[in-house]
């Protein structure tokens, strides 16, 4: 800070260039405003200092806020929901923890911890907080830090703490990854298999160059010095000296000084004078453009903007940093620049302790399972402590549903069931109590992991645990019913028979039967000559056999199979008759009767057993029990499994959806997307789940699929019941006649006499004698019919029984 106030105060500097210190720029920007001298950084600064807030003040290297977006696109990738953020207590170190909080909001990761250290800090203190951290499910570390030292001490201490080991990860920020090459080969080797993200220098042959001068004037004036790979900083610093000495030359400097000299106050600040081109000089470095050794120098806002991608390098001991891949700005991981589809993602990477798998991000822990005790319905879950050994086993659909999502997940865990149980052996407290404990952790065994919570619920609130759905639950009401004789409309079986007059002689037969199912359309003696005849016969023999099925199927429900309805058919009318209604104990449901329903928690009472339902609602709600009980769908539906109560009683009402069966864990429990994908696999392998049910049901209970309570609607057969099957019958009809009718009017009467004799001939007997029957040929003379006689042409058609004779035309 002296040297700073030293150059404006004795040497009159019109422009400072740096510092190399983070945590000193907004010191030494507020001289330089003070002084109307633009201050130049091309090292890290903290995101928040900025031209908005400090005019005098530009950043000629990357901003640092642009590296949230690589760390969240890397632990999305890696699927990494869970992150722990440790940074050095500076300006500089908290100026992107907002940056990082915002951006993890935005893709649900949870900042689970943010460790500042203090760059004071002794090792036994940095030590103390890597083992408060270790003792953390968490393990994903995101470091960011600018001081080399302090970084080395970290990871120095991390790997003695056991914390380098595989299944951790280590991220650094552009802080450490961009001076890595300046570090000492042991303190790189304790950072194997670090993640680091680097600013991107582009190959050229101008840094060829450049590195070469570089390194070559280096070993002229330090004979033994190391010199390795160029940082980023060296191609910011020329870019800036350069850019600084365009803008000199545009102002044509020739003789300046610092204006209003003070020299009798008391401190150096206060004699710190004015520079006469210090503005002038700000404004020319700003409008300054070219392309550097780092890129396009071109600032924006005060501010180097650039739309270079980022390195991602991996640290492996005794070999230094490996570039595994990069980040570009349309958000994407790459093995190479140049874009293909085989180059997404990053290359193979080597993990803390020197391990090639993926680490998971987080502890696997020893799961402490609680399970609720329950009286009834132990299809579900169910406890049985052996008398002689003394162990308890646990079995049923949850129990097992459980076990099938553990051999579904990517890794092992290991477990423990825990009852929910007091001294007297039952439930120990209600649903919501056993979540509030697992939040709260208040188990007798200590446990320092997440637990889970096995069984059904539902209802939460926003200070409930999270929880894991395996199907749909729901919850309606179980009523009795009474089964009266519903009527079912007008309907008759019978077999019809129907005899058509064709002609004088005889008679046509038509028969329909429906004994065997069929229609059976057969002729006697006579056959229906029309065609259009034929067809209306068959349309209305057609509907006669529909209306005939359908009202022999509604006259044998009404005398077989009696409709059930139920009772009580709305909550309505379960509160304003001040009904008691049951609900199973010990469950969410009452929760819901009382908040949701607006039931008078005075008219509820719980059960536990099937036999207590059955008991409660065959009393009533006037004799000590119960006019209808709320529970979830699947206890419902085993109950009403159950021969000895399935013909009493049955859903009714509506169904008010809930968050089903699951299993609950604590809040931000990594956990829950991993069970999430397992039960998903369960789900889609359908044959797991049918064979659960299948074992304690016999048929299936958990459905997505709810099937809709029986109506309560009267809904009988009528005549509206068939209106379609009229309306087609009737057109049809319709059609036909229409189509005949033309055909009767454009023939004469004797070609329809002809057609007649042909088909039908004469069955009246004749006792040996020729039968005639003669018919005037009709004409047609302007509307009007006259017989013709005399000349007219006069047919006689002839018959003999059983024997048709061919029939000739005589004049008269």
């Amino acid at each position: 800070m002296h040297a700073v106030v030293d150059l404006l105060k004795n040497v009159q500097v019109h422009a400072i260039l740096g510092p190399q210190i983070s945590d000193a720029a907004p010191f030494v920007v507020k001289l330089g405003e003070q002084s109307q001298v633009p201050t130049v950084s091309f090292f890290q600064t903290s995101p928040t200092l900025s031209l908005t807030k400090s005019p005098l003040f530009i950043r000629a290297a990357q901003d640092e806020s642009l590296q949230v977006k690589p760390i969240t696109v890397i632990l999305q990738a890696y699927q990494w929901y869970e992150a722990v953020v440790v940074y050095e207590d500076t300006n500089y170190g908290n100026g992107i923890v907002s940056y990082l909080v915002d951006a993890f909001q935005e893709i649900d990761i949870r900042l689970a911890h943010m460790s500042p250290i203090s760059p004071s800090a002794q090792d036994f203190e940095i030590s103390r907080e890597l083992k408060r951290l270790k003792t953390m499910q968490t393990r994903v570390f995101i470091v960011h830090m600018t001081n080399n030292s302090m970084g080395s001490r970290l990871f120095e201490l991390a790997d003695k703490a056991g914390m380098m080991s595989e299944g951790y990860v280590w991220i650094v920020t552009t802080g450490l990854s961009n001076s890595m090459n300046a570090m000492d080969t042991e303190n790189v080797d304790s950072m194997e298999g670090v993640l680091g993200i680097r600013s991107y220098v582009p190959k050229s042959k101008d840094v060829e160059n450049f590195t070469m001068r570089l390194k070559r004037n280096l070993l002229s004036m330090k004979p033994n010095i190391s010199v390795s790979e160029i940082s980023i900083f060296c191609l910011w610093a020329y870019d800036t000296i350069w850019a600084l000495a365009m803008a000199v030359e545009k102002i044509e400097l020739t003789n300046s000084s610092f204006l209003n000299t003070r020299t009798n106050t008391s401190t150096d600040f206060e004699r710190l004078g004015t520079s006469e081109i210090g503005p002038r000089l700000l404004s020319e470095i700003l409008n300054t453009k070219f392309n550097g050794l780092s890129g396009e120098f071109h600032l924006v806002n005060g501010q180097l903007k650039t739309t270079s991608p980022f390195e991602i390098i991996n640290v492996i001991a005794g070999k230094g940093v490996r570039v595994v891949g990069f980040w570009t700005p349309d958000k994407r991981l790459t093995k190479k620049l140049v874009s293909t589809s085989s180059s997404n993602g990053l290359k193979k990477i080597i993990w803390p302790g020197d391990s090639t798998t993926i680490p998971k991000g987080w502890a696997i822990p020893n799961l402490k399972v609680g399970i609720p005790v329950k009286e009834g319905f132990k299809q579900f879950v169910k406890m049985h402590k052996d008398r002689h050994t003394n162990e308890t086993t646990f079995s049923g659909f949850c129990i097992d549903v459980f076990r099938a999502v553990l051999n579904a997940l990517d890794f092992k865990i290991s477990y423990e069931f825990v009852p929910f149980m007091n001294d007297t052996g039952g439930m120990n407290g209600t649903y919501d109590d056993l979540l509030q404990q697992i939040e709260e952790k208040r188990w007798k065994t200590g446990l320092e992991v997440s637990e889970t919570y096995l069984s059904s619920f539902g209802w939460p609130d926003a200070n409930t645990p999270v929880w894991e759905e395996i199907g749909y639950a729901g919850a309606m009401c179980a009523v009795e019913v009474y089964l009266p004789p519903t009527p079912l409309g007008v309907g008759l079986m019978c077999t019809f028979r129907h005899r058509l007059l064709v002609s004088e002689s005889g008679v046509g037969a038509l028969n329909f039967s429906s004994s065997d199912g069929f229609l059976k359309l057969y002729v006697t003696e006579e056959l229906v000559a029309k065609g259009s005849s034929r067809f209306v016969l068959v349309i209305w023999l057609c509907a006669a056999y529909i209306l005939m099925q359908s009202y022999t199927a509604s006259l044998s429900s009404v005398l077989t199979v009696d409709k059930l309805k139920p009772k009580i058919v709305s909550v309505k009318e379960l509160q304003s008759k001040g009904y008691y209604v049951g609900y199973q104990s010990d469950s969410f449901v009452k929760d819901l009767l009382v908040q949701q329903l607006k039931f008078n928690e005075t008219k509820l009472r719980h059960y536990g057993k099937v036999q207590e339902y059955h008991e409660a609602l065959s009393k009533g709600s006037e004799n000590g029990g119960v006019a209808a009980i709320f529970d979830e769908v699947p206890y419902i539906r085993v109950f009403l499994a159950n021969k000895k109560y399935s013909s009493n009683y049955m859903m009714a009402g509506p169904t008010y959806r809930t968050d089903g069966f699951g299993f609950a864990f604590p809040r931000d429990s990594p956990l829950v997307s991993s069970f999430s994908r397992a039960i998903l696999r369960v789900m889609e392998q359908g044959n797991i789940m049918d064979n659960i049910e299948k074992q304690y049901f016999g048929h299936k209970i958990i459905s997505l699929d709810l099937t809709p309570p029986i109506s309560t609607d009267n809904s009988s057969l009528d005549a509206y019941s068939f209106g379609g099957l009229f309306i087609i019958v009737g057109t049809l009809s319709l059609l036909a006649l229409l189509i005949s009718e033309s055909y009767i009017w454009q023939k004469p009467a004797v070609a329809l006499a002809q057609i007649f004799s042909k088909t039908f001939p004469s069955s009246q007997p004749s006792n040996g004698n020729k039968s005639e029957i003669q018919i005037a040929q009709m004409d047609h003379v302007g509307g009007d019919s006259s017989e013709v006689e005399g000349s007219g042409n006069i047919q006689r058609i002839s018959a003999k029984e059983n024997e048709a004779e061919n029939v000739d035309a005589e004049p008269s």
